[in-house]
């Protein structure tokens, strides 16, 4: 394992060269490398993790049903209070009965997917850290901060259901490298 204090290791110019490829942790695979990056190490000492953990067969993440959000007010301020509680406690949880399709929920993830799969070329057009972009796509927000990358790659569409109505993101964007993702 790689020692925190090497004086070899230049973090920093690990990271901006990761970064400036542009092609994410998939680029990383695509490539055929034999061995995790070292900016992907978590090298925080163990003894120092005040995280708790979870005892095997204890662990249960919140689940929120959403059937009765519409039936009446104390139906709903119950909902409402199962999120805030799972969200200040757990800062997750699952949702249940939302009412999305599966076909819908199954059409999202193809179409990541299939931004994810196409050309590398043709993914690091939407390539870029300025989060007040609609679209776009890197791979971890908190690359230059956090203390190990993490083994992901992200898409990301921030606008309104309103605002998209029934365009697709082609359509939306004018992009035709886009997954066809839309809200019906």
């Amino acid at each position: 394992m790689v020692s925190a204090c090497d004086s070899s290791y230049d973090r920093t110019s690990e990271l901006k060269a990761f970064d400036d490829t542009k092609a994410g942790v998939k680029g990383l695979v695509d490539a055929g490398i034999t061995r995790v990056p070292r900016i992907f190490h978590d090298l925080r000492d163990d003894s120092d993790n005040t995280l708790p953990v979870a005892d095997e067969g204890k662990f249960r993440i919140p689940v929120i049903d959403l059937e009765d959000v519409h039936e009446g007010p104390p139906e709903r301020k119950e909902i409402v209070d199962r999120v805030r509680n799972a969200s200040e406690t757990w800062g997750f949880f699952a949702v249940v009965n939302h009412g999305i399709p599966a076909d819908v929920l199954g059409g999202m993830k193809d179409g990541v997917r299939g931004f994810f799969e196409q050309d590398v070329e043709l993914k690091k057009q939407h390539f870029s850290r300025d989060y007040t972009r609609k679209i776009g796509y890197n791979s971890n927000f908190d690359l230059f901060c956090a203390p190990s990358a993490n083994w992901r790659d992200t898409f990301t569409v921030s606008w309104l259901p309103v605002l998209l109505g029934q365009k697709s993101c082609q359509q939306h964007s004018g992009e035709q490298n886009l997954p066809t993702l839309s809200i019906a």
